[in-house]
This record gives C-alpha cells, structure tokens and sequence, in this order.
C-alpha cells in the first residue's frame, strides 16, 4: 500500500481530533454496490436451527449491538478515552463479516479463530467477497477490514463491541429458550454467553448494565423496535423493523460524515441521531408520514406525546449524564446545529463546514441525518419493488424521493449523482 493511500485512509477513518481532517483530501464515497451489500442483512436470519417464536434478523442484532455499545462506551469514557469513529467502523466491520459469513455458527467460528493459518484464510475469502463493494467506496477498505478482523490484541473500541455483542446476542437468546427450554444446546448456548459476558465486566460500562435494572430494561425497551415492522400496512419482502431501519440511517449518516470531512465530534453526533432519531416509536409505533398529515396539528400532538412518553418512561431509565445526548438525537430535526458560548444556533451545511468543523461547536447536521433516512425509505421501497411488491406506495415513494434529491449536494456531498447511480 502507498504511504499516501494508507495515511489518508487511516485520516478518514480515525479522526481522534477536529483538524485531522483536509477539506483538500477525498473522503469515502457511498456507491448503489455498498448501500445495496449493506442492506443484505435485513435478509440474513439468525438462529435459524432453533425454534423461535419470531423471525431474529441479523441487521436488527447488530443494531441493538451498537446501541449497547454506546452505553457502554459512553460509561467506559469516564475513565478512558475511546475513539468513537473507530467503535463505529468496527460494527460496521464485523457487519460485513457476517453479511458473508452468515451460515457459520458462532462455536465453528471461534474454533476456526483458534487456528491461526486457517483464519487467515477465511478472512481472505471475506474480503475477498468484498472486494468489489468496497473499492468503489476507497480502495484501501478492504485490506482495512482484513487488518481489523485478524486483529489478535482487542483494543477498548473492539472489546466493547465484543462485550456489547454478547449482551444483544443473550437478549435473543431469553426468546429463544423460552420457547424451547429443553432443546438441543440450549444448556451450552446460555453457558457460553454467560462465560463471554463474565470476561468483559472489567468494563465498567458492562458492570454497569448487568448490576442496573433500569439499564437492562432499557435495552429491553430497544430490542422491541425490532418488533415494529415499517410500512406495516403494505405486503413487502423483505420486511424491516425500525431497529433495522435505525442501523442502516446511523452508517449512512456516518459515511455521508466522512465524506463531508465532518470533525470527530460531529460525525458522532450524526451517526447517533441516525441511530437513535427513532427511539420514541417504541411508545408509539411507526406512524407512517401521511397519517401524521392527515389532520392539521396531528404531526405536533404526536410530537408532544413522544416528549411526554420520553421523560416519563425511558429517561428515568438512563444515567443523568446521557440524558442531553439522547434529546438531542431523539429530537433531531432537518436543520443543522452547532453550539457557541452554550448558545445553539442554527446554519447550513456548507456554512458549518467553512466556519464549524470542529469538535468545539458539536455540530448536528440534522439535513445529513435527514438525507439519510430518506435514503434508508428509498432503498427499502426499491428492494420491495425488485421483489415483486410493486405496490404504489413503493412506487411513488420511489419516485418522490429521486425528485426531492435531484441535484442536490450538500456540504460537498453529490446526493443528485449517487440516487441516479441507485435509479440504473
């Protein structure tokens, strides 16, 4: 790999600070191959040799995993510094490991780790298989994932994700054995999480949620969002959860973020708007958007319920000092904040990052966190009408959105060009 490739490479992905980023330095582009491989995972079921009372998704696991992770890493960061881009492209990593390696169960696969020369080889075969996504994405991806996924000493960021990891994959699990206490492995499978989840409560953030009730349920009050199916009124293959839903905004909103060489604490503050901008659903349901224009005031009455629903049943569940990032990202709103002398104050996208890329301001591009849930919707009515549902919701939706984003670049970011690539 060329020096200058690699140090570029590592700027774009592991901004520690404001001003290592170049405004002059290309960022990662999103490509139709990359969005579509990223949304295989809504097709992907997990625990599919065992009785379940639900379909289990590998997407919805992998988003409950990075919400955990956040709360972790939000208590961890209290004692250690975390770079928070480099957890966020790790669960993006181990995303695209599974999309390919999905019919490997997770005993065959740390058996296979152990064996050093023969994990060296089915990581190949990853990237591998990969390879033809990513390089239109930046074209040293690949070799990055491979460096990442052979890594043999877990950095925090890594642990993290491994422990929250362990966590989401135990909750599945109490559905599962549930539904079937007595069946085949069922004794071993609860053995092995509570041995994994035993080797991270050195982590203060998984001291934390195991000993917290109010914590567990609050990751309890998560995991439904992976109940709540979108465009429920609407047959459609594949069918999506807001968790899903959530994932795939919060990774867009993170490589739109790099793209616009978006500063540390910015590109955190979209990737968890895109994560969490959902959240309130969970007390009221997906609620599709011309329902919500069919009565005048009705948008604004639903909007002041979630409030309500919000301080009353999920904040008294979180630590007070998660209590200001949660609002804002569950509040976010087409506009674009930043923070001076405490003040929040509003600007475009091009103004900010002339003026307001760095970590001092906290800037929310709530225009990008936007744009990337409006891509999510489109992408999931265009998988829907290649399946075959060729409803006139999806249609039109379709269609609405190309029109909306015709043209349109913002803060450096070509979205006009990326939905024509995405309408061949």
């Amino acid at each position: 790999m060329r020096q200058d490739t690699a140090v570029h490479f590592i700027h774009c992905f592991f901004p520690v600070t404001s001003d290592i980023f170049s405004q002059s330095q290309v960022s990662p582009m999103l490509t139709k191959p990359f969005i579509t491989t990223l949304f295989q995972g809504a097709y992907i079921q997990r625990w599919n040799d065992k009785l379940r009372p639900m379909e289990i998704i590998e997407i919805d696991k992998h988003a409950h995993k990075l919400i955990i992770a956040f709360l972790i890493g939000r208590y961890e960061e209290r004692h250690a510094p975390i770079s928070w881009n480099a957890l966020i492209e790790g669960s993006v990593f181990e995303y695209l490991e599974k999309i390919v390696l999905t019919d490997i169960k997770a005993p065959v696969l740390s058996a296979i780790r152990k064996d050093g020369r023969q994990y060296k080889k089915l990581m190949s075969f990853v990237c591998e298989q990969l390879e033809g996504t990513m390089l239109g994405v930046d074209p040293s991806l690949p070799s990055r994932i491979s460096s990442y996924l052979r890594q043999e000493d877990d950095t925090l960021e890594k642990r993290i994700l491994s422990a929250a990891s362990a966590m989401a994959s135990a909750w599945e699990f109490d559905i599962i054995e549930r539904t079937d206490p007595h069946g085949y492995e069922m004794m071993h499978i609860r053995r092995a999480l509570s041995e994994r989840l035993d080797s991270y409560r050195d982590l203060v953030g998984v001291q934390s949620a195991l000993a917290s009730e109010h914590m567990q349920r609050f990751i309890n009050i998560v995991g439904q969002l992976r109940f709540q199916t979108r465009w429920a009124h609407v047959h459609r293959i594949p069918k999506t959860s807001v968790l899903m839903h959530s994932y795939f905004v919060a990774v867009i909103s993170y490589f739109l973020s790099l793209q616009m060489n978006a500063s540390a604490r910015r590109t955190y503050n979209n990737t968890f708007a895109g994560l969490f901008h959902d959240l309130a659903e969970v007390l009221t349901r997906d609620i599709i958007a011309p329902v919500k224009r069919s009565t005048e005031g009705l948008r604004d009455l639903i909007g002041e319920y979630e409030k309500e629903q919000m301080e009353k049943i999920v904040y008294p569940l979180l630590p007070e000092f998660l209590h200001s990032d949660i609002r804002r990202f569950t509040s976010v709103e087409p506009m674009n904040s930043f923070v001076v002398d405490g003040a929040i104050k509003y600007a475009t996208v091009a103004h900010i990052n002339e003026s307001y890329n760095d970590d001092r301001y906290d800037v929310l591009d709530g225009e990008i966190v936007k744009a990337a849930d409006e891509l999510s919707a489109y992408i999931e009515s265009m998988e829907a009408i290649t399946n075959g549902c060729a409803s006139e919701k999806f249609t039109d939706a379709k269609s609405l959105i190309e029109e909306k984003y015709r043209g349109t670049v913002i803060g450096g970011v070509d979205l006009g060009t990326l939905y024509e690539d995405l309408a061949r």
